[in-house]
């Protein structure tokens, strides 16, 4: 018989806390099973994301507790994850948890593709991804997906996303002809997203990211309007015309009552493939410092990379992760992680608020 409880590798778990949620695992309700045999310790904790940019230092300090116990000779530890949800407990789109809005303050900055790439990272990692493009005058998802000749499914109430390498789809592109033009004003482009969102029948997902239009118009309007939104990501490249509109554009979340998620520095850098030399092209670090001066989180940096462009025209973007330089994947995995911690730092904060209860 062992020398130990449950109670008391139970007690040890509440000395440990999330490192982003600082709160402990057991409260956090991350604990689901434990079980001793001799002296071996098998537990399971389900993180708040399939994709925990922390989960080595809480395995770390979870071991190290555990082992403080005497008679502990060795901890076994299974890790799931249960994505929360950022927007309470009834919301606008019945089984999506979190609603996360890509935007930019000008156009060019490669929004479309950070929006993929966050969204193919998210479902690798193993969450239930939808990707949503409301960039009515450039709807590039399609192509980017490998997706341009697929149209969406139809019931008598709602359209069906067409589902691309397990990602849930649906842009303005499945609904037009490839060559036509968009002129549309302001009302109709508010009427075709409050379509897209309570027409769209998404079913259940952690997460839908939701590529807007550049600038700060009429789309992220409605958005922000018509649905709770867990939050926004900025895209920007690193020069200072750029960096301005970005700004322009985390403000305006900021007017909307929108939560800032971060900033995403895209094509910070190039590193040549044959000689390994670095050109920063559009000058470095600029979207680290407007996030820590607008005191919103910085969510990293993608470096400049013929694969990503190649990939990205060819429909495939699993390839990015699997195919490109190591620097490359690695960068955009981190910025994935620490967006998807941003997600859940937004559901901890949801489920620590307090409730006001009249009897």
């Amino acid at each position: 018989m062992p020398s130990f409880t449950r109670d008391d590798v139970i007690a040890q778990l509440k000395t440990v806390n999330d490192p982003e949620l600082h709160r402990d695992l057991v409260s956090l309700n991350m604990v689901k099973d434990v079980a001793i045999s001799g002296g071996q310790v098998a537990l399971k904790l389900d993180l708040t994301t399939p994709a925990c940019p922390l989960k080595d230092q809480i395995r770390s300090d979870v071991e190290t507790a555990i082992k403080k116990i005497d008679g502990v000779e060795a901890v076994e530890i299974e890790f799931g994850a249960q994505v929360r949800s950022s927007i309470g407990s009834a919301p606008a789109l019945p089984g999506v948890k979190n609603i996360i809005a890509v935007g930019a303050g000008k156009g060019g900055v490669g929004k479309s593709t950070v929006s993929v790439l966050l969204a193919v990272g998210l479902h690798r990692a193993g969450a239930t991804v939808g990707l949503l493009d409301v960039d009515i005058y450039g709807p590039s998802i399609p192509k980017m997906m490998g997706a341009e000749d697929i149209k969406p499914a139809a019931t008598e109430n709602a359209l069906i996303p067409p589902e691309v390498n397990g990602l849930k789809l649906m842009s303005m592109g499945f609904l037009m002809e490839p060559d036509k033009v968009v002129v549309w004003r302001g009302p109709m482009i508010h009427g075709v997203v409050k379509q897209f969102l309570e027409q769209v029948d998404w079913g259940e997902l952690d997460y839908l990211i939701v590529d807007l239009p550049p600038g700060t118009g009429d789309a992220p309007l409605t958005l922000s309007q018509s649905i709770p939104m867990t939050g926004a990501v900025t895209v920007c490249t690193p020069q200072d015309v750029a960096l301005l509109d970005a700004r322009r554009a985390v403000r305006m979340y900021e007017q909307l009552n929108v939560p800032s998620l971060g900033i995403v520095e895209n094509m910070s850098y190039y590193l040549c493939p044959e000689c390994g030399h670095r050109d920063e092209l559009f000058a470095h670090g600029g979207a680290a410092k407007a996030a820590e001066e607008m005191k919103v989180p910085f969510l990293g940096e993608i470096p400049l990379n013929a694969q990503v462009r190649k990939h990205g025209d060819a429909g495939s973007p699993d390839k990015i992760f699997d195919e490109t330089a190591d620097y490359v994947s690695e960068a955009i995995d981190k910025v994935v992680a620490n967006l998807a911690g941003q997600v859940s730092i937004r559901a901890n904060m949801q489920d620590a608020a307090p409730t006001l209860s009249i009897e």
